[in-house]
């Protein structure tokens, strides 16, 4: 860019020290002023961490955070549209979640090395990943603050909403003894009034303040009537008061938290699960960060030799040491491989303060981005972009101003809900349609039902041929051909009934696909119920001491019509008061639609399907005890195994159908539809194919007749 250049440098987060207390802490890992990690740019972004909070151990999940900037400074820098030829630099600073550690680092941002420093060039502006503090936006004191992340006032009146949603009317309340706390609880309960509900009492405490005032506010809690209590607490003050509620053996509260801990991993422990298991509050918004954890996984201490940081992460990470002199400790060799630890620094499931840390560095970068000026086409004599002419503090403030205002309307101010039929899009900027889901014949599953119900529907047309191709031969004669020939027009029907459950519902197809499914089963279970009564009663007619009729035609016909009109009846009489119709399921999934077809009366359905259990039961149990009848002709005992098929495969289908979710319940009604009638077509008509196709020497009447006439001799 030039000497002439000056450099800009916008502090990310020297205000989140608004949510901690003075430590000592990090005055023994070296003095606040000096960055721990650098690089040099035309433009320099400085970033103040908790990496060293409350112990001498290094705090990987403010280590991510760290990274997370670095990663997006380098997007930014790959990126040809983003502050093209102009390169960007970082100055990594430890805040140790403290105020004056804080102070001093944004001091040392300031203040910088004196060959970098321009006279035109001296504004510092502060976008804040974690500040939270609703004092914060007050513009006249601070008005060169900005923040990725919501203000407590919306957090602190959507608490008291949420208390009140639940019907808890009498709350105690502790804060964090700083801004945070007590500006958060200071809304809260302001809000909580509004809302009709009393606070019991208020209580503050630090984490660096004595013990003596952290056992005397648990005793308050303890002592208080309130089995709700509202804690707005940042971590350090979270973890402190934990250890004496521990202590003093508290439980049976309802813990409502602030955004500070509610959803801190390392607080979801089986030491806590007893206090805390149930807690309720209000998360930052999660997001993916796409190409982060690649980043993050080639962080190495080879990357800077001379940083103690990457050092201190390496050994904190692997447990090891990179002083080998170091007893009782294994040596760190460098070529460990973090995609094998398993910490808060590689957890990149949850992304809330990372992706606010994100969104801060791309702030900056377009308010850069819109300082700069362009020449025609892009591009400029010497250079992509050039500085203008006033690159005052307040003209910065104005272009990051303009850039953060749609992100400031993006946060929890004014949310509307979307109509039942819409969702809101991923910036949760607008309102989009939902996606529309149910069993369609494009799609995979809905292309092989599909293809199985036709299949089968064919398969059954050729088995009608072939009976009708052999229907004077005896075993044609034997089988009672016409009703074969009807079972086999029923199990067409069955096969293509299927066909009604696949595509987008209508008001015609729901009534459809249920009714002639019910007609078509029953009609198929009536025949195998005639049949199976004839070749008993055939039987059995042949011996003196048990003269039954001889099944005659007319009365084969009037059993299956009579049971199959039962079953037109019970249909007739639920289409006609209840009938099924088309409905937009929106209560399983908050982001789709799903079409189905509601029953319009449950009982109906129940009934048409327990009719069609009573048929199958009767068909079983005839055909088990004509299960010895002479074996040349025993029809029964297939008739009976494919009624056990038949019965497994729907009692099967009950607990499924209740369970399967979305389109998945309509498939497996098609599945058990199709199982059941590709049973009962192999099981009945197989073993006779195989004898008209392949054994015809079979097919004689003295070979059918033959076991019974020597059994008779």
């Amino acid at each position: 860019m030039g000497d002439w250049i000056c450099v800009i440098s916008l502090l990310i987060v020297i205000l989140r020290f608004f949510k901690a207390e003075n430590d000592s802490t990090c005055e023994m890992y070296g003095s606040p002023e000096v960055s721990l990690l650098s690089k040099e740019g035309d433009f320099i972004i400085g970033g103040a961490f908790s990496i060293y909070s409350q112990t001498s151990v290094i705090n990987l999940r403010e280590f991510r955070f760290v990274q997370t900037m670095i990663f997006a400074v380098e997007e930014i820098n790959n990126s040809s549209e983003l502050l093209p030829n102009v390169s960007v630099g970082y100055r990594i600073f430890d805040s140790c979640g403290s105020t004056l550690p804080s102070t001093r680092a944004a001091m040392g941002l300031m203040n910088g090395e004196e060959n970098t420093w321009s006279k035109n060039c001296s504004s510092v502006h502060a976008i804040s990943h974690f500040a939270t503090c609703a004092c914060l936006s007050n513009r006249k004191e601070y008005p060169f603050f900005f923040r990725t992340i919501p203000s407590d006032y919306y957090q602190s009146r959507a608490l008291a909403k949420l208390v009140k949603h639940f019907g808890w009317t009498w709350v105690g309340a502790v804060r964090s003894d700083n801004d945070y706390g007590n500006n958060g609880m200071a809304t809260f309960i302001e809000a909580a009034n509004q809302e009709g509900i009393c606070v019991e009492y208020s209580e503050a405490i630090s984490r660096t303040g004595s013990r003596e005032n952290v056992e005397r506010v648990v005793r308050v809690i303890r002592g208080g009537t309130a089995s709700v209590l509202v804690a707005f607490l940042a971590q350090g003050e979270m973890d402190v008061l934990l250890e004496e509620v521990l202590m003093q053996n508290l439980t049976g509260l309802q813990w409502v938290g602030s955004e500070s801990w509610i959803t801190a991993n390392y607080l979801a422990k089986k030491r806590y699960a007893g206090i805390l298991t149930g807690s309720l509050g209000f998360a930052i918004r999660k997001a993916k960060i796409s190409g982060l954890l690649d980043f993050l996984l080639k962080v190495n201490p080879s990357q800077d030799p001379q940083s103690n940081l990457l050092r201190e992460f390496w050994e904190t990470t692997f447990g090891c040491s990179f002083r080998s002199s170091t007893p009782g400790t294994k040596s760190c060799s460098g070529f460990e491989r973090l995609q094998d630890a398993n910490n808060a620094f590689t957890d990149v499931s949850e992304l809330r303060i990372s992706n606010c840390v994100y969104k801060a560095v791309y702030a900056v970068a377009h308010a850069l981005h819109s300082l700069l000026k362009c020449g025609p086409s892009g591009d400029s004599v010497s250079h992509s972009c050039i500085l203008k002419d006033n690159s005052e503090q307040r003209q910065v403030k104005a272009y990051l101003g303009k850039f953060m205002a749609a992100f400031v309307l993006f946060y929890s101010a004014e949310c509307s809900q979307c109509p039942s039929e819409f969702w809101s899009n991923v910036k949760h900027s607008k309102c989009v349609p939902k996606l529309i889901e149910f069993l369609s014949y494009g799609e995979t599953m809905g292309a092989l039902l599909t293809a199985f119900s036709l299949c089968g529907a064919s398969l059954t047309l050729v088995v009608l041929c072939v009976f009708f191709r052999f229907r004077h031969t005896p075993l044609v004669k034997a089988s009672n051909s016409e009703l074969s020939f009807l079972l086999l027009f029923s199990l067409t029907l069955c096969f293509l009934c299927s066909l009604a459950f696949i595509g987008q519902p209508t008001a015609w197809s729901c009534m459809l696909r249920h009714t002639a499914f019910g007609v078509a089963f029953a009609l198929c279970i009536s025949c195998i119920l005639a049949k199976t009564i004839t070749v008993v009663m055939a039987f059995k007619a042949k011996r003196p001491a048990n003269m039954f009729p001889q099944c005659s035609a007319p009365l084969q016909r009037t059993s299956v019509i009579g049971c199959t009109l039962i079953q037109v009846f019970i249909c007739v009489i639920w289409l006609a008061f209840a009938p099924p119709f088309p409905h937009k399921n929106i209560v399983y999934a908050n982001e789709k639609i799903i079409l189905e077809c509601f029953l319009g009366s449950p009982l109906a359905f129940w009934v048409v399907m327990a009719y069609i259990g009573f048929l199958a039961l009767l068909c079983f149990i005839l055909a088990f005890l004509g299960r010895k009848l002479p074996d040349n002709f025993n029809e029964a005992k297939f008739i009976t195994f494919s009624m056990l098929i038949f019965s497994a495969v729907w009692l099967t289908f009950i607990p499924a159908y209740v369970s399967s979710p979305g389109k998945f319940t309509v498939a497996v009604e098609i599945f058990a539809i199709l199982a059941s009638s590709f049973g009962l077509l192999f099981c009945i008509f197989a073993p006779k194919c195989y004898i008209l196709l392949l054994k015809p020497e079979r097919n004689t009447k003295k070979h059918l007749m033959g076991r019974n006439q020597s059994r008779t001799q």
